[in-house]
């Protein structure tokens, strides 16, 4: 499939969001692009985000295989996702689904005839307190019943659009994958419609009601821009390293004095010992000193010994009669079986006789040659 050039300018933009060298990171956004054109990650789409950005068709299959959002086969204009996880289906949820199914005439991931619907069961859809919900291009209809979900999807069967209980109006989705993709909903009004559901304001209320609330928050205090807020910091910043008391000198350092060879009678240079060293430096400098290796007299100095740990007699007793026991596996044979039949089996396969020294080819088993 030739994509059009819309979609074309608008992965130029998605890309030319992110660094030069993280251009990759715009495969998120290039999949839901390519489905807002298609209805679905087709492999043209596939092919189509992996020549943008670089990549290989398998690293954009790796992705668009992972995540859910995007679907792998053609998906109908209104995605109807109803939550069958643990709340909802306690509340009902899974009653819904099962209406819809059998109204439908289709089950999971599967789409009406018309190419309207397309009905799927979610394991969460993260609205636990308005359980049983059921989205529709990811807005949601809260607190649904079977017969509302069953007016729901006739009324969007009969090209009507009906209001979700919270967010914006319903879009198709293929619109709602524009938006996904990072592009504004450009119907009038679209994003003005809809507000927050009260279980969530519930925290807001119960803090109004107690007098909760963030110290020095000021509720009508105006957003900032990012230079606006990136300036502020930055004064804020220079206030902070001008208030700072000037430091006070540093004591003079007391020298050390060298303490004479004649305590160890080495001449090693003075390093730091082998303990504070990590095990690889340590096992290195023990194979292959060198003049900067701190040698056994030198004080402080514990030399590590290259070679495993002594073991208690006993145990190594034990450990020997194991090995003993379990010799060295050879080629096709597990550890500690005898090679012995498995030699015998070859000799007479070589040899063309059997065990009583019959020939292999004679069923009758009599031993005489035919």
């Amino acid at each position: 499939m030739s994509f059009s050039e819309t979609t074309r300018a608008r992965a130029r933009e998605i890309i030319a969001r992110y660094p030069a060298d993280r251009s990759r990171s715009a495969l998120l956004p290039l999949l839901h692009l390519v489905q807002s054109e298609e209805g679905y990650v087709s492999p043209a789409g596939v092919e189509f985000c992996a020549e943008v950005l670089g990549l290989n068709k398998a690293q954009v299959g790796a992705v668009a295989t992972f995540y859910t959002m995007y679907k792998r086969k053609p998906t109908g204009d209104y995605l109807v996702s109803v939550c069958t996880n643990t709340m909802c289906d306690v509340l009902g949820g899974q009653k819904v689904y099962d209406t819809l199914a059998e109204h439908l005439g289709v089950g999971h991931e599967e789409t009406t005839a018309d190419g309207k619907i397309t009905l799927e069961h979610a394991e969460c859809l993260a609205a636990c307190d308005y359980g049983p919900v059921m989205t529709v291009n990811y807005d949601f209809f809260d607190n649904v019943e079977p017969q509302a979900a069953l007016d729901v999807v006739e009324e969007l069967r009969a090209g009507g659009r009906p209001m979700p209980t919270r967010g914006a109006r319903l879009c198709t989705l293929k619109e709602m994958a524009v938006q996904l993709a990072g592009f504004a909903d450009e119907r009038d009004g679209a994003v003005a419609d809809g507000g927050p559901g009260e279980p969530s304001l519930r925290g807001l209320r119960l803090a109004e009601q107690h007098g909760v609330s963030v110290p020095g928050f000021d509720p009508k205090t105006p957003i900032r821009s990012k230079a606006e807020a990136d300036r502020a910091a930055a004064e804020a910043k220079a206030k902070a390293e001008a208030a700072k008391p000037a430091p006070a000198p540093e004591p003079a350092k007391a020298v050390e004095p060298a303490r004479p060879e004649a305590a160890t009678g080495s001449t090693a240079p003075d390093v730091k010992a082998p303990d504070a060293k990590s095990p690889q430096v340590r096992t290195a400098e023990t194979r292959q000193p060198d003049a900067r290796t701190a040698v056994p007299d030198a004080p402080g100095t514990k030399m590590p010994v290259d070679g495993p740990a002594p073991a208690p007699r006993d145990a190594r007793a034990a450990e020997a009669a194991g090995v003993a026991a379990n010799p060295p596996a050879g080629d096709g044979k597990p550890a500690g079986d005898a090679a012995g039949a498995q030699e015998r089996n070859l000799k007479e396969a070589e040899s063309g006789t059997g065990a009583d020294g019959a020939d292999p080819a004679d069923a009758s088993g009599t031993g005489v040659r035919k």
